[in-house]
Formats: structure tokens, C-alpha cells, sequence
């Protein structure tokens, strides 16, 4: 009877005691701490690129909510407005300064017009230069002097205008801005790790066989945050900010606060690509055993209940049409889930019943 009884298999999650348990929190979370510490590093070295990624779809909505369109007809008919990257040497035209300038003491303001010519300079790099002198209230601007124009790998590069630009209010608030991108990236970027450190946790709970689940789980749990954070970006965000800046159009002027933009993109993004974790999950804990496609069946008017509230907290405006756009989604992922379970689904065994099967 005693050698029956040390040959059994200890039951999964018996081998730590509560306060093991505690300790092994705190070092998980210390390691996850200096995670993204170190990813923050690297992110705050690209905020300014981080930022203006983010900054894409605003600005479009912006530009439709803020400006005039005029169809676009000529003379001939066939008359077409390209972008500035189709420049090239020796062009000519007239440069419009989108917002005050200063060239050595002379300021231009926001507006001017100037004679223009695309040249290379005498080390040979191109650029856009002034074609005849400019008289301001102080100071003459001579021919040849290079305008503000960009220019990456002899391509000039459009810049976004700037009524078109988001506001701050404080000094500091745009490091702060830059701050807060590279936190939210770190997050993003140290996920798989920080993933790891979550299994690290949970995998003493588990049987041996059952921990061999670790890298499915991280390598799908990435693909689908990112999946969801891009669906939230390309699909989700533009007609919800289509809609807010339209609700009053002709009546009020928007001063958008880089902040709250920044707060309102970044948590959606992020609320997605949590909610895309549905079938990865699904698909871990349908492996161990602990979800069949029956339970999730029979728990389908709960989970839609549950599904139409967070898309409530989560969408931006409170009418049906957007709050539809983030539950539709997430209904897609529970069905997806259904099928998960349904494909990988199993009784959970003991590592003696694994090793015998």
C-alpha cells in the first residue's frame, strides 16, 4: 500500500507552497520591470518616429474635417496635383511657407510665397533654393539661399502641414509625449518576453507535458496582439475619428490636444490586441483541457453580453455604428475560438496518463 502511494504522480500545483508562490511573483515581476526598462530604452531612441506613425491617421481625418475640397478640373482637363516627391532637378516654381520661418534674421511668415528652383549645391546635395532676392521689414534674403524642404536620399519628403499639427500646452508636455509613446512601444515590443515571464508563473500549476505548450502559446499570443493592434489602427480608428470630428462640421475649430490623442489611440490599439489573445488561449487552455467547445456553446449569451460591454467601454463614440465595428470582431474571435476548442480539445491527463497514451 505505501509503495502504491509514493509511486503516485504529485497533483499539478502541489510542489510550491503559498508563500513559494509569493516569491516566485516578485521575481517575475521584477524581471518584467527590467524588461521593459530596457525596451523602453530602445524605443525612446525612435520616439519621434513612434510618434509620427501614430500621428498618420489623425492627421488624415484632420485635413477632411478642417479643410475645403474643390474638385480639381484645369484648362485642358487633364491637369493632376502630384506629390512633392516627384520634384526634380532644375524645377521651378514658387515655394509656400507653411508656417513662420526664420532665414538668418529675416522671418517669413506663414503664407509667403517665394521664386524657387531645385539645384544641388557645392557639395552636390540637392535641394530647394531661392531664385531672386527676398526683401522683409529687416533683412534681405539673398538669391541661392536652400528653403525649408526635406530631402532623404535625393527625394524631397513630404511634410505634414501645419494646421494640421496637434497642440501642447506646457512646456514640458512634449517630452512627456515622447515618454509616454516609448513606454507604450516598450510594452508592445517586450510582449513575447513579458509573456514568458507570465508562463514562467503559471507553468508550475501545470503538468511536465503540459508546459511543452509555452512556445505556441507566446509565438500566438505575438502574432495576435500584433494583428489586433493593426486591425484597431488601419480598420477601427479611422472611421471612429472620421465620425467625432465630423459630428459638429462647420461649427467648431479643433485645437486636438497631442495627449489626449495620444491616450485615446494607444489605448484602443492595446484593447485590441488583448482581445485578439481570445483564440490563443483558447487553444492553450483547450490543450490542457480545462475549455471544451461545448462550455463555450453553452456560455454564448453570457460571453455576448460580455463582448457588447467591453466594446462599449472600449469604442470611442457611444453610438450603435462604432460600438458594432469593435464587438463584430470580437464575436468573430469567439466563434474562431469555438473551432479552436473544437479541433484541440482534449481530457486533461496526468504526465502518467500522457506518457502511457
Amino acid at each position: 500500500m505505501e509503495q502504491i502511494e509514493t509511486s503516485r504522480e504529485p497533483e499539478a500545483g502541489a510542489q510550491m507552497s503559498f508563500l513559494e508562490h509569493l516569491d516566485e511573483l516578485r521575481k517575475r515581476l521584477v524581471k518584467a520591470v527590467v524588461i521593459i526598462i530596457l525596451a523602453f530604452l530602445v524605443c525612446f531612441y525612435f520616439a519621434k518616429d513612434i510618434y509620427e506613425f501614430l500621428y498618420v491617421p489623425i492627421r488624415r481625418e484632420l485635413s477632411k474635417a478642417e479643410r475645403r475640397e474643390v474638385p480639381l478640373s484645369g484648362i485642358t482637363g487633364t491637369e493632376t496635383v502630384i506629390s512633392i516627391s516627384e520634384l526634380k532637378d532644375n524645377d521651378v516654381g514658387r515655394f509656400v511657407i507653411n508656417r513662420d520661418t526664420t532665414l538668418g534674421a529675416a522671418l517669413l511668415p506663414a503664407g509667403t510665397t517665394i521664386p524657387a528652383q531645385v539645384s544641388r549645391d557645392a557639395e552636390g546635395k540637392i535641394g530647394l533654393f531661392t531664385t531672386e532676392q527676398i526683401f522683409t521689414n529687416n533683412a534681405i534674403v539673398p538669391k541661392g539661399v536652400r528653403l525649408p524642404l526635406e530631402y532623404i536620399n535625393d527625394i524631397a519628403k513630404s511634410q505634414p502641414n501645419a494646421d494640421s499639427k496637434m497642440t501642447v500646452t506646457t512646456a514640458p508636455e512634449g517630452f512627456t509625449l515622447y515618454v509616454t509613446v516609448s513606454l507604450y512601444a516598450a510594452i508592445a515590443l517586450a510582449l513575447p518576453l513579458l509573456l514568458w515571464q507570465v508562463w514562467g508563473f503559471i507553468s508550475p500549476a501545470l503538468y511536465k507535458h503540459e508546459r511543452s505548450y509555452v512556445t505556441p502559446f507566446i509565438g500566438l499570443s505575438t502574432v495576435s496582439f500584433v494583428v489586433g493592434a493593426a486591425f484597431a489602427y488601419y480598420i477601427l480608428f479611422p472611421p471612429a475619428m472620421n465620425f467625432l470630428l465630423n459630428v459638429g462640421e462647420g461649427d467648431f475649430q479643433f485645437q486636438l490636444r497631442a495627449t489626449d490623442y495620444l491616450d485615446f489611440i494607444t489605448i484602443i490599439m492595446l484593447a485590441m490586441g488583448l482581445i485578439f489573445q481570445m483564440p490563443a488561449i483558447t487553444y492553450v487552455l483547450a490543450r490542457i483541457g480545462l475549455v471544451t467547445p461545448g462550455l463555450l456553446i453553452r456560455s454564448w449569451k453570457i460571453s455576448l453580453i460580455v463582448i457588447l460591454i467591453v466594446a462599449a467601454v472600449v469604442s470611442p463614440t457611444a453610438d450603435i455604428i462604432n460600438m458594432m465595428l469593435f464587438a463584430a470582431p470580437m464575436m468573430a474571435l469567439y466563434v474562431v475560438s469555438i473551432f479552436i476548442a473544437w479541433f484541440f480539445s482534449r481530457k486533461r491527463r496526468t504526465d502518467a496518463e500522457a506518457g502511457s497514451a
